[in-house]
Order: C-alpha cells, then sequence, then structure tokens
C-alpha cells in the first residue's frame, strides 16, 4: 500500500522543484485512470472527491474505492476530501478512510474561516493526516466572482489556522474550459513573502501550461488542482466511444473505451508539472 497524507508528497514538492497535481475524480473509470497514470509516470498523485463527486457516491464508498487504487500501485496516493464545507463533512471523511481534508471556508469571515478550520486541522492532525484551507474566494466560470487572496489576510490565516497547505485566489477560477487568462505572479509573491506552508491552485485547468511548469519549478506553489481538462477528455472520448456503434448498449464496454485516453491526459498533466519519476 502507497497511501499518503498531503504533507508526505507536498514537503518533498517543495524541496525539489515540481508540483503534485490533485486530480478531481467523478467515478471509477476516471480515478483508475489517474491511478495508472501515475504509475506510468512514477509519480505521486492526489486523487480528490469534490462536492460532484459526492454527489451521487457516499464518502465510505469513494474511500474504499480510492484506497484500493492505492493498493494495486507502489507510488504516493493521497485520499483527499476536495472542499469539505462542514466539519462533519470532513470528520466522515477521516471515517472513510481518506488521507487528508480539505476544509472550504472561504466564503466566511477572516475570524470565523481561521476558527472553523483550526478545529479541522487539529482534528486531522489527531488522527494522523492533513489538512488543507482556503482564504480568499476562488470563484467559477459563468458564476460566482473570484475574491482574490490578500497578502496580509494569507499571512495570519497560515499562522494561526494550523493547515498544512493553503489554497489562495490569485486570479484562477474554477471551471474554466480555455487558458486565455494566467495567475498573477506578483500576489503570489506577495504571499510566499509572508507565508511558509506549500501553496495550492485551485481550478488548475485554466492557467496556462508554460505558467504551470514554471510555478512548479519556482515558486512554493506545490499543488495544482486539475479537474475540468480531464473532464473534457473523458466526455470526448466517451462521445466518440458511444457514437461509434449507435447499437451498443453495455455501458462496460463503452466505459472501458475511456481508459486510455483520459490516462493519456494525466500522464501530460503529471510531466507539466514536472513530477515524473518523484516517486
Amino acid at each position: 500500500m502507497t497511501l499518503a497524507t498531503l504533507t508526505q508528497v507536498l514537503t518533498p514538492a517543495l524541496r525539489e522543484g515540481y508540483a503534485v497535481p490533485g486530480l478531481v475524480c467523478l467515478g471509477w473509470e476516471d480515478m483508475r485512470a489517474y491511478a495508472m497514470a501515475a504509475q506510468a509516470e512514477r509519480a505521486p498523485v492526489i486523487l480528490q472527491a469534490g462536492p460532484s463527486c459526492r454527489e451521487h457516491t457516499p464518502l465510505p464508498v469513494l474511500g474504499k474505492m480510492m484506497r484500493n487504487l492505492a493498493l494495486s500501485v507502489d507510488v504516493p496516493v493521497v485520499v483527499h476530501l476536495d472542499h469539505g464545507y462542514t466539519m462533519d463533512d470532513c470528520a466522515e471523511a477521516l471515517d472513510s478512510g481518506f488521507t487528508s481534508v480539505m476544509f472550504d471556508g472561504s466564503r466566511k469571515s477572516l475570524a470565523d474561516n481561521i476558527a472553523e478550520t483550526r478545529a479541522i486541522a487539529d482534528m486531522a492532525h489527531a488522527a494522523g493526516i492533513s489538512c488543507e484551507g482556503e482564504i480568499g474566494f476562488v470563484g467559477y466560470a459563468g458564476g460566482a466572482a473570484s475574491d482574490g487572496t490578500s497578502p496580509e489576510d494569507a499571512a495570519i490565516f497560515a499562522r494561526e489556522s494550523g493547515v498544512d497547505a493553503m489554497a489562495i485566489s490569485v486570479g484562477n477560477v474554477h471551471l474554466q474550459q480555455n487558458r486565455e487568462g494566467g495567475l498573477d505572479e506578483a500576489r503570489i509573491r506577495a504571499i510566499e513573502a509572508v507565508t511558509q506552508v506549500p501553496l495550492v491552485i485551485h481550478g488548475g485547468s485554466g492557467v496556462p501550461d508554460a505558467q504551470r511548469a514554471a510555478l512548479a519549478a519556482g515558486s512554493r506553489v506545490a499543488k495544482f488542482n486539475i479537474g475540468t481538462e480531464l473532464r473534457m477528455a473523458f466526455g470526448a472520448a466517451l462521445r466518440e466511444a458511444v457514437n461509434r456503434d449507435p447499437a451498443r448498449f453495455d455501458r462496460v464496454q463503452i466505459l472501458k473505451e475511456t481508459h486510455d485516453p483520459v490516462m493519456t491526459a494525466a500522464r501530460a498533466v503529471i510531466r507539466g508539472l514536472g513530477a515524473s519519476g518523484r516517486a
């Protein structure tokens, strides 16, 4: 078994100048492709169960699925709760075998965010697992607007919340399907100057490849969450498989044809962050 905590994979990433992908899972087919991609690239990987995934699959089931995949490979696998919104969410993930939890208190006041994140970090650490928090709000393409992270607030949050990694809002947007924007590197450097924790970029699919690679190699950003571009690869492969033979109805046979394209896309993400060969 190669189960790892978030701290166990992010500490060497910071030291050696690469970033670890937090790959957003929606079901067995994509999470298996991600684990196989990590195995092929000899890279650490973070399998993430976010709100969309949890809408249709209970956390205890997801924990068993992801831990099963960790048993099948010999590279570090973090089983991570993404965007837990309550103490109960995080406690259930802990009880379900997750090795890392992310509490999202980013829409709360700074004081409330710190207090609630601190309680969850203490719970996680008592169980021997990691905790990620978020300061500043990362918005959604076509939805809620972002609220950029204040370096001053980031310094207080990093110092007082007890988190092992800190997600920040620096021009990144969830669910972005193009890479026409880019991150505010001046804001990242200002945050780095007043904090020591590993930094996390949510909405990493919208970040240009060259900027992802440069930040992975030369900043304290040690984790990029990647979801939308992999969902797009899965959707394209599924559409092609269905359309190739309209008479087919066996979902197992159809879904098998998503594996190779999604694995290929995940391997490209891993290589782009410099994580290949680091396991």
